[in-house]
C-alpha cells in the first residue's frame, strides 16, 4: 500500500489494549459454503467492533457506509451484531463484556489452525489473550499479542470463511500496525504467518513503511509508531475501510460525530484519512490508485 506514517494522533484515541473474547462470538449462519471455500489462510479475512454502545455504533457504521446490520436474536451471543454489505458478510458489531476494555476494531487473520498457530505466538515471544475457542460451526477465533504490544485475532475457518467483499466499496480494506518496536514485530508475524516484508524510505525524518507480503502480494502495512503519539496510546492494528471518495465519506463521518484524528490526504497509492468514530475506535478511510 506505501501508505504515509501518521503524524499526529490524538488523546481519546479508541485503540485495542487488549481484548475481552467475550465481543468476538457467533458470526452469520446464513454463509453460503461456496463463499466459505474463497478463505485465504494467513490474510486478514474478518474485523469485528467491541463498543460501550453497539447500538450507537451499529447506527452510525450502518449510515456512513450503507450498511444492513442485525442484531442475532439469541441471548447467548450478547448482542452480536453482523453487518452486510450488498447481501455480503462484512464486519461484526457488539458490545464490550468489560467497562475498562476499548474501544476498538480487531482484525482477524486466516489460519489453518489456530491452536497451531496460538502455540507458535507463545515461542515467537507473543502472549495469547484469548485461547482457541470453537464458535460453533463457524470456525474457531483466537486473540494474540505481539512483542510489540499490538492485538491481533486469528479465524480458522468453518462454515463462515470471513468477508467475501473485503476490498470493495464501504468494506474492510486494509490492516496496519503501528508499533512502538516494530523490529520485534515483525519476525514475529513472519514465525507465525510466514510474511514477508518490504520497506519503503518515507522521507528525512520519517520511519520507513513495510508491506507485509505473502509470496508476492502485500497483504498488511506497518510503521513505527511516530514520537509525537502520546506515551500511553499502546501499539496497535489500524482497520481502513475502501470508500469510493475518501472526502466525502469522511465529512459524512464528521456529521455523524466522528472525530477527525488526520484529515483526507495523498499517499503514493491513492489517498486517505482517519478518524474516531463517537465511541471513540479509530478506523480509517482509503481510495486506492485505480
Amino acid at each position: 500500500m506505501g501508505m504515509s506514517p501518521v503524524a499526529a494522533l490524538e488523546e481519546g484515541f479508541g485503540l485495542p489494549g487488549f481484548f475481552d473474547p467475550a465481543t468476538a462470538r457467533v458470526f452469520s449462519k446464513e454463509v453460503e459454503m461456496a463463499e466459505a471455500k474463497t478463505a485465504v489462510a494467513h490474510k486478514p479475512v474478518w474485523l469485528d467492533l467491541s463498543s460501550s454502545d453497539a447500538a450507537a455504533s451499529r447506527d452510525f457504521y450502518s449510515k456512513l457506509f450503507e450498511w444492513k446490520v442485525e442484531v442475532n436474536p439469541d441471548p447467548q451471543y450478547g448482542g452480536y451484531a453482523l453487518a452486510k454489505v450488498g447481501g455480503k458478510d462484512v464486519a461484526g458489531i457488539g458490545p464490550k463484556m468489560s467497562p475498562e476494555a476499548p474501544n476498538a476494531w480487531l482484525v482477524y487473520i486466516g489460519s489453518a489452525d489456530a491452536a497451531d498457530t496460538a502455540k507458535k505466538a507463545k515461542a515467537a515471544g507473543g502472549n495469547v489473550l484469548a485461547e482457541p475457542m470453537a464458535v460453533g460451526p463457524q470456525g474457531t477465533m483466537a486473540v494474540i499479542q505481539d512483542p510489540s504490544g499490538a492485538v491481533i485475532g486469528v479465524w480458522q475457518p468453518g462454515v463462515m470463511a470471513g468477508s467475501p467483499v473485503i476490498g470493495q466499496a464501504n468494506a474492510f480494506g486494509w490492516a496496519e500496525l503501528n508499533a512502538r518496536g516494530i523490529e520485534r514485530a515483525k519476525p514475529f508475524y513472519n514465525k507465525l504467518f510466514g510474511w514477508g516484508e518490504k520497506n519503503t524510505e518515507m522521507g528525512e525524518g520519517q520511519p520507513p513503511y513495510t508491506e507485509f507480503m505473502l509470496g508476492s502480494d502485500s497483504i498488511a502495512g506497518g510503521m513505527e509508531m511516530n514520537p509525537m503519539v502520546p506515551a500511553e496510546v499502546p501499539s496497535y492494528w489500524l482497520a481502513y475501510f475502501t470508500v469510493p471518495d475518501v472526502d466525502k465519506a469522511h465529512e459524512k463521518a464528521t456529521k455523524l460525530g466522528a472525530k477527525a484524528l488526520l484529515e483526507p490526504q495523498d499517499f503514493p497509492g491513492g489517498r486517505f484519512s482517519i478518524l474516531s468514530d463517537p465511541q471513540g475506535a479509530a478506523f480509517g478511510l482509503l481510495v486506492m490508485k485505480s
